[in-house]
């Protein structure tokens, strides 16, 4: 079967569409016919590789994949050969202490496709049975692809880790990306009021599109608005001080920020006393200069998450097919066309997911 695969850690250029051995399917294991596959940034991180990342090359990258079962192996039941479905990218134990509770996403031995073994940028994957959910003929392999991890990521985030409440208001710092815009989306359906801090216009048309109210324009000094028209001064280097001032100087109860090191304390001061802050990622880099007065005076919480357990899964996906939580694709591309893909992702110039068609 083609795969795309690298054999060592580096840039976009390491990258190499080629032919691989096709995967069997053990017992409880499903065989997919993968017909979407899509991107996430966990995929430029694996590629690029960390310090003591060990993988075995050549390695497959890619989380999210959706597709056709082509055979099961011994003992499943769930789904048959010839159904669509969609792929949970969260691999566990089920044996565990934490599986045995239903936090498989905190399982000892917890890892994402793509991460640790091999991933969805291939023609064919094996994956346990209890990861595949099928999929109603209304919804399409790349939009499942799309929304997987963003989906669950945000669900457990925002409703299962962050417990967000109707009224409250919830601060999402960065539009455009994946998980933000399934944010943006499950912070809204849970009755919150949504802020969204943008870099442009287009991705922050792409927020107030998908329900936020406030929209904030860091790009641009002096822009902040919302819905009904009220405009507040504020410079572009501050819109944490803006978010103060649109909430009364009362400050939002969560914020969601996977950016870090840039926009952490920025988040932090846009927080009300005892407010929470939603932490699942850090695309600007992980380390930070932290002023803690501000948890301890602020009586802060912050919540770190990863990922999502079954149920997630299984909800966000019901909501997905119902009609209630939409995915977001920005650009379709061919799968051989990865390395270009990944180069787009990097960039950040696409708004929405980028997701790879598997032709076969």
């Amino acid at each position: 079967m083609k795969a795309v695969v690298f054999h060592q850690h580096g840039g976009p250029e390491v990258l190499q569409y080629e032919e691989v051995a096709e995967p069997v399917a053990g017992g409880g294991e499903v065989l997919v016919v993968v017909r979407a596959a899509a991107l996430n940034r966990l995929d430029l991180f694996v590629r690029e590789g960390w310090p003591g990342l060990r993988l075995t090359m050549p390695h497959i990258p890619g989380a999210d994949a959706s597709g056709e079962v082509l055979e099961v192996g011994a003992g499943v039941e769930n789904v048959a050969p010839g159904d669509r479905v969609a792929i949970n990218p969260t691999i566990f134990c089920g044996q565990c202490e934490f599986c045995l509770r239903g936090e498989d996403n905190m399982c000892r031995r917890h890892s994402i496709l793509g991460e640790f073994q091999p991933g969805t940028y291939a023609e064919r994957i094996v994956v346990p049975a209890s990861n595949v959910v099928k999929l109603p003929d209304h919804v399409s392999c790349a939009e499942a692809a799309a929304f997987s991890l963003v989906g669950i990521t945000a669900w457990h985030m925002l409703v299962t880790k962050g417990g967000v409440q109707a009224g409250e208001d919830v601060l999402i710092v960065g539009a455009g990306g994946g998980v933000n815009s399934a944010a943006v989306q499950i912070a809204k359906l849970a009755g919150a009021r949504v802020l969204v801090v943008g870099s442009n216009e287009q991705k922050l048309a792409l927020a107030e599109e998908l329900g936020a109210d406030v929209l904030i324009d860091r790009s641009r000094p002096q822009r902040l608005c919302h819905g009904d028209g009220l405009l507040a001064s504020g410079r572009r280097e501050n819109w944490s001080k803006a978010v103060y001032q649109l909430t009364g100087k009362r400050g939002v109860d969560v914020v969601v920020d996977n950016v870090g090191q840039a926009t952490w304390m920025g988040s932090i001061r846009a927080l009300r006393t005892g407010g929470r802050m939603l932490v699942v990622g850090n695309t600007s880099g992980p380390h930070l200069d932290l002023d803690i007065r501000y948890l301890f005076a602020k009586q802060i919480s912050i919540l770190g998450s990863t990922m999502g357990n079954r149920s997630d899964y299984a909800t966000v996906m019901g909501l997905l097919g119902s009609g209630r939580l939409r995915a977001v694709i920005g650009r379709q591309m061919p799968l051989a066309e990865a390395r270009a893909a990944q180069e787009l992702l990097a960039a950040g110039e696409v708004c929405g997911k980028i997701v790879l068609a598997v032709d076969q």
